[in-house]
């Protein structure tokens, strides 16, 4: 090989590394939860990315941090976040998680999924035009007590006391039992107010529930209720409480019923915005998502094994059937 071919070949050998190295990062989702991940949920935000052009490890990244329920760690992690210099903050788990990446970056756009009213909250100039960084879904569910209530009514008319279980850490929680309050006095239903914030809260309020013999119980709207989903419907059955929730998951993974907007729906929501705003659109120009169809669900198999017939109007008022 004479000497100028060999430099030539040397030099296209050092070259490539280069630009190998020059190839531009694949873009960084920073997603912080409140609570702990769903992985039912996180899978309906990571197909919606894929239908935008995003896969996950292909050409997008998402850097994962969850404060599992400990609000006070929200603005360490929030600041983990903007400092790995995310393309895109996802926020869940509630309001708390999405005010705490707006209070750390006023620049890096954040797509929330909360129950909190993002006006009020200071996150939004308005629903049409965000105006700011900050867009998303408002769920809604905190305004949908009172209708859970008179659907559980219906379900259990025999229940002269039904329990109504809130977080009162929830920044709705006056709402919420302003709802079931009025509900509750129009239908001529007597309810019982308990509170949990926490695993050994919801096991003392299933005591308090088996102990004043109430007829059923309403599972009222919060995140970290959801995230304990498992937990709060092992102990309905074990306790033979006919209990309604907020949202389909519920009722799927075995709850009598559910009434409310879908969950999944909404991570699907935040996952398009996602994929919006990597292709360059601002959050300023993406107008905040309020969901207008609410589902009624109800399991069969679970109404038969508590002994309840479920009136014929309200099977035919159901979104869904779960036999």
């Amino acid at each position: 090989m004479k000497r100028r071919e060999f430099i030539t070949l040397l030099g296209g050998a050092v070259a490539w590394p280069l630009a190998a190295r020059a190839q531009p990062a694949m873009p960084l989702i920073g997603f912080l939860d409140g609570q702990t991940f769903d992985p039912y949920l996180m899978t309906a935000f990571r197909e919606a990315l894929k239908d935008a052009g995003y896969i996950e490890g292909r050409n997008v990244a998402i850097y994962f941090r969850s404060a599992d329920g400990q609000t006070d760690r929200l603005v360490t992690l929030a600041g983990d976040i903007v400092g790995r210099r995310v393309a895109v903050i996802v926020t869940t788990g509630g309001g708390a998680a999405a005010i705490a990446a707006y209070a750390a970056t006023t620049t890096i756009p954040i797509v929330f999924v909360n129950g909190v009213d993002p006006v009020n909250a200071g996150l939004a100039m308005s629903f049409n035009r965000p105006g700011g960084n900050a867009t998303g879904v408002y769920i809604l569910q905190q305004v949908m007590e009172g209708k859970r209530l008179g659907l559980l009514h219906g379900l259990v008319p025999t229940a002269a006391l039904i329990a109504v279980l809130l977080n009162p850490t929830n920044a709705n929680f006056q709402s919420q039992l302003r709802g079931v309050q009025d509900a509750a006095h129009d239908l001529g239903q007597q309810v019982s107010i308990l509170s949990a914030s926490n695993e050994r809260d919801i096991d003392a309020a299933f005591a308090t529930v088996t102990q004043s013999r109430a007829g059923a119980l309403l599972v009222g709207s919060d995140p970290f209720f959801n995230n304990e989903r498992d937990q709060v419907i092992a102990l309905a059955a074990r306790h033979a409480i006919p209990a309604i929730y907020e949202g389909r998951e519920f009722a799927m993974a075995g709850g009598l019923a559910s009434y409310g907007t879908s969950l999944a729906d909404a991570y699907r929501q935040a996952g398009i915005y996602a994929g919006r705003i990597l292709r360059g659109e601002k959050p300023a120009d993406l107008p905040v998502v309020q969901p207008t169809k609410f589902e009624f669900v109800i399991n069969l198999k679970t109404a038969k094994t508590l002994g309840l017939e479920v009136p014929p109007g309200l099977s035919a008022s159901a979104d869904e059937i779960i036999e």
